[in-house]
C-alpha cells in the first residue's frame, strides 16, 4: 500500500514539475505530530511517518543524543512552505 501511494505521489509531482520535493528534507505542513521531523524524514526516504516515528521511540530505549538530534533536526529542517519558496 505504501509503495503504490509512494508512486501515486511521485508520478503527481512528476506532472506538476515539482520532482524536487521528493528529494528534499523539509517538515510538512501535514502529518505533524510535534515539530514534523518524522513525518519530513518518512517522506524524504520513503516511509510511512508511523514507521519514523515508531522506531525514534525504540531508538530511545538506547543510550545516545536522540532527543537533541531531534532537536537539532527541529531547527535545521525548514518548513515546507520555506522550502518551496527557496527552491522556486
Amino acid at each position: 500500500m505504501a509503495a503504490r501511494t509512494a508512486t501515486a505521489f511521485r508520478s503527481q509531482l512528476d506532472e506538476s514539475g515539482r520532482e524536487e520535493l521528493m528529494n528534499g528534507l523539509y517538515r510538512p505542513r501535514h502529518g505533524r505530530i510535534i515539530a514534523g521531523v518524522c513525518a519530513g524524514l518518512g517522506r524524504r526516504f520513503g516511509m510511512s511517518p508511523t514507521t519514523v516515528r515508531v522506531l525514534f521511540l525504540l531508538s530511545c530505549l538506547l543510550p545516545g543524543p536522540q532527543f537533541v538530534v531531534y532537536l537539532v533536526l527541529w531547527v535545521m529542517m525548514p518548513n515546507e512552505d520555506r522550502y518551496l519558496a527557496r527552491t522556486h
